[in-house]
Parts: structure tokens; sequence; C-alpha cells
């Protein structure tokens, strides 16, 4: 495992990260405990050290477990949880990015998890609604207060972050040092906006779903799109229509030529982004998926490899980007003599 700095921070964080949702089966799709213990200890032994979880992952206990799991090494983890989705769907301040929620949701997170901090508190997505001022002032409270190491947002517009930063940093309050966005190689759109932003806010990358809930793990590459499967998929129909399940196709047919499995080749993929550097955020619910997933780390990709997956799902030139890159736009903005 290499270790890597996440975005403008110090902090050193293993180049995959642990996703936790799946520890808890009470909802009756998450692995149970021994299982996830098991998960938990191959992660460690392989020199994992970035751990990520939520306040509603299964009902509360993915954190409950993860504080009995890292107990005794908690000093030597960058441990992340997350808030802003609802806790309790008949109050209507229990969810929401305003301060309210963002104290008694780290407070239930602490206690949960039974820590005195998190290294990395998500805002968990974008509630359309809370001032930006007042998201940054509450969460630089947390980290005044010692309560929280580092912020990080997910599931938000750019314009969104780079306001809040912006802003953040104006004010001498606490920015965000990384972002958690969906992306894998059937879900590119964040190429068009969110790289090129990390990279001006020196933000890190992380990847939630780097698989597509399963997709690029190849198990349904094959047989009809039955109910019973698009059921297994999260965004059911959504994920399984025939353009991406055409892209997972080609991905099994170039991981067959490479003598690994697809999921270890779309994790691959993401580890090798010349446009960045991109943390996956694997999860699993046995542990034979998350060795399969972990072997990622042992494939080699060449310029010619990245280029095939590339080229499975080239993501459209979007405005204004499309404008930059023309011919017309090129000779109207610099003349016949370019710098």
């Amino acid at each position: 495992m290499k270790y890597i700095l996440l975005g403008r921070s110090g902090l050193r964080v293993s180049e995959l990260c642990l996703g936790t949702m799946t520890f808890g089966d009470e909802n009756g799709t998450g692995a149970p405990k021994a299982v996830a213990r098991q998960i938990y200890d191959l992660y460690r032994d392989k020199g994992g050290n970035f751990i990520d979880t939520a306040n509603i992952y299964t009902g509360g206990s993915s954190e409950i477990q993860l504080a009995e799991f890292l107990a005794t090494d908690r000093n030597e983890i960058v441990l992340a949880s997350k808030f802003s989705m609802t806790t309790n769907m008949d109050d209507p301040n229990a969810a929401g990015n305003h301060r309210k929620n963002i104290v008694q949701a780290v407070e239930a997170s602490l206690r949960r998890l039974n820590t005195d901090y998190l290294d990395i508190y998500w805002v968990h997505g974008w509630d359309q609604r809370t001032r930006i001022d007042e998201v940054m002032r509450g969460l630089d409270d947390l980290v005044r207060a010692g309560k929280v190491l580092h912020l990080g947002v997910s599931n938000c517009p750019a314009w969104w972050v780079s306001q809040a930063n912006t802003l953040a940093e104006e004010r001498n309050m606490t920015a965000f040092t990384a972002l958690q966005v969906h992306y894998n190689l059937v879900e590119r759109s964040i190429e068009a906006d969110f790289f090129d932003m990390a990279a001006a806010q020196d933000m890190a990358v992380t990847a939630w779903s780097p698989l597509a809930g399963g997709l690029l793990s190849g198990k349904y590459n094959t047989g009809p799109q039955e109910d019973a499967r698009l059921n297994k998929v999260p965004y059911g129909p959504m994920m399984l229509v025939e353009s991406r399940m055409q892209i997972a196709a080609g991905l099994a047919e170039l991981a067959s030529e490479l003598d690994c499995q697809p999921a270890q080749l779309a994790l691959a993929w993401l580890l090798n982004r010349p446009i960045g550097q991109v943390i996956p955020i694997l999860g699993a619910r046995t542990l034979n998926q998350f060795e399969t997933n972990m072997g990622c780390l042992d494939i080699e990709l060449g310029a010619e490899h990245i280029e095939q997956l590339d080229a499975l799902n080239p993501p459209p030139a979007v405005y204004p980007a499309s404008l930059f890159k023309s011919e017309f736009f090129r000779m109207q903005i610099a003349g016949n003599k370019p710098v």
C-alpha cells in the first residue's frame, strides 16, 4: 500500500480507502459483524489506514462496529464520518447542513465511534437550503474545538465547493481538503469540472461506488435484465442500461486479456488517472469480494491499456470546455501568435 497526502493537508492516507457502508446486516444487505471484522483486519494487514463511514450507514451499526475494531489502533487510523442525511424521518432538523444538525450529528458519531475526534468530517450532500457561511462557520467551530481535524465534502456542485472554500479562506476558517464523488468507468461526468476545481483548490479526490454498484465486477454481464437482477443494483434500471452493460462487457474482455478480474482492472484504472490522483473507496459484503478488489494493487497498466479503458466510455466535451478546445476560439483569444 502506498501513501499520499490528502489534498492541502499534511495528512498521509493509504491509496485505497476502506468503505464501511456494508458493516452491519440489519438492513439485510450488509455483512455480519464477523465478516466485517475479517475485512477490516485484511485491510489493516495490507497497510491501509484510511477508513470511511457515515452516521446513516446500517442505522449506526457501522460506526458502532468500527469503535470495537479500531479500539487498539485508533491513533494509526485516519477516520472519516459524514453528516447531512436524515437519521429520523419524523424530525425535520435531523438532516441537512445547518448548525443544529452539524452539532447533534457529530456528537452522536463520536459516541458511537467511542473517540474524541474525527480525522475527517464529510458533508454528505448539498441540502440546497443552508447558507454557505453557516455551513463553514459551523464546521470550523468543530475544528477549533478539536472534535474534527479536517473537512471534506461529497455530493455537492463544483461551484458550491469552490465558493465555500473561497469564503473560508477569506474569513480565516477551515476549508475543505477533500472531495468524495461518484466516479467510475461508467460515471465520468465529474471530469468536466471537478478535477480542475480540485487542482485549483488543492483538494484530494476520493471515489465512492468505484465499481458502479457491482456492475464493473462482471457479475451482471450475462443473461437478460430481469427484475431480480435490477433490484440488487444501486439505482436499479438506470445502472443496467444497455450502454453501461456494453462498457462492463468491454472491461471484462480487457480483463481477460490481462489475466485479471474486471473489478481489479476497474480499480486499477482509477488509481492511474492522468488527470489527478484518485482514492477509490472499497466496500464489500464478503471477504472474498474484498480480497479480489485488493488485487488491483498488483496490476500495472501501460499507456495503451489506459487508452483502451478510456475508449470504452469517453466523456463528451461539454461547454465551455468544448469551446476552449476549438480552433476558432484559440484564434480569437490568442490571434496568430499564441503564447
